[in-house]
């Protein structure tokens, strides 16, 4: 079984976590100006790519906190977890995790 370490409570069974979906997509700020189209596509449009994918998980069965993930699609390898709001481990100064809707 995959372990997962959530950053609030440390290693716990894969079994204990909800996928939250990519992770970093930042909800537009003039929601209500955007047509139908756009707002389908902020809803509905993700990346998922083949390699590393910043990701949202919620410790569903622990603390019940959400929190970023970085992980291979490929081998299903975690390779970093951290709470939301804080930088990416390893992070250049400056860098940012997220990406605006449009």
């Amino acid at each position: 079984m995959l372990q997962i370490t959530c950053p609030h409570c440390g290693p716990r069974a894969e079994s204990e976590f909800a996928y939250g979906g990519e992770g970093g997509v930042v909800r537009p700020a003039a929601g209500d100006a955007m047509s139908d189209a756009e707002w389908g596509d902020y809803v509905f449009m993700r990346r998922n790519p083949k390699g590393l994918h910043h990701e949202q998980w919620r410790h569903a069965s622990g603390c019940g906190r959400w929190f970023n993930a970085l992980r291979d699609t490929v081998s299903y390898r975690i390779h970093a977890t951290w709470r939301i709001g804080a930088p990416m481990p390893g992070a250049a100064p400056g860098q940012t995790t997220t990406r605006s809707a449009a």
